[in-house]
């Protein structure tokens, strides 16, 4: 696991690096810009962040929230010798809330915890691989997948476009079921997404997806379901 650990004691960085097993992969960061950096400039992901509240400069609290905007899905732990912050934790969904000094058995039930969620993310993840290298996006985070020109476009929700190789019929055979359904020879759709059906096209977010006829019972009939999902 990648951890990151954000203080600008260095004796506070090391004891919590000292309470975590060596087979992590843990980074020390002496304060929030320099983590932000390696984020902005992508040099840097981790699986969870442990961040101090009480820094100078940028504090665990504003640096939380710029992480926000950065990983919706950050997982984020403060750290603190106060409990004054709890609420604005709360408000930032921080998975975690420990009070100095860190306490071993919480951190490990925190990091086996994240443990978990890691390993549910990747049996409900998209792999892929663009240029060499393999990725992995998580199914609630893909809208549709698309194909052109032997290209695969995965659209996620935030705006932004994966490209990989590869065949959609492929792609189909790994995730087609109750969260994605073929739509089209060229389109494979996330149906928890699709906001309306109008004849033979659907509707997710902005975009307007065309249905082949040999599909279209078929999505008509799983949108009918989770809207009965939706009003249970």
């Amino acid at each position: 696991m990648k951890i990151a650990i954000c203080d600008d004691s260095h004796q506070d960085a090391m004891y919590l690096r000292s309470l975590l097993k060596e087979n992590h992969d843990i980074i020390i960061y002496s304060g929030a810009e320099q983590l932000l950096r390696d984020l902005e400039n992508k040099k840097a992901h981790y699986d969870l962040y442990l961040i101090d509240i009480y820094m100078e400069i940028i504090s665990g609290i504003d640096l939380a929230k710029r992480l926000r905007l950065k990983e919706e899905d950050a997982a984020i732990c403060f750290i603190s010798s106060s409990d004054a912050f709890y609420r604005q934790a709360y408000d930032l969904y921080a998975v975690q809330y420990l009070l100095k000094p860190v306490q071993k058995e919480d951190l490990r039930q925190l990091v086996e915890k994240i443990s978990q969620r890691i390993a549910k993310n990747k049996e409900l993840s998209l792999q892929f691989r663009w240029r060499g290298k393999m990725g992995m996006i998580p199914y609630e985070k893909i809208l549709f997948v698309s194909s052109r020109e032997h290209t695969l476009f995965i659209q996620c929700k935030d705006g932004t476009v994966q490209e990989c190789k590869g065949k959609l019929n492929e792609i189909a055979l790994k995730i087609c079921g109750d969260i994605f359904l073929r739509c089209h020879q060229s389109f494979i759709i996330n149906m928890y997404y699709v906001s309306s059906l109008n004849g033979n096209e659907l509707f997710i977010s902005n975009y307007r997806i065309p249905i082949s006829r040999r599909y279209l019972p078929t999505i008509k009939r799983r949108y009918q379901e989770i809207l009965f999902e939706e009003m249970d």
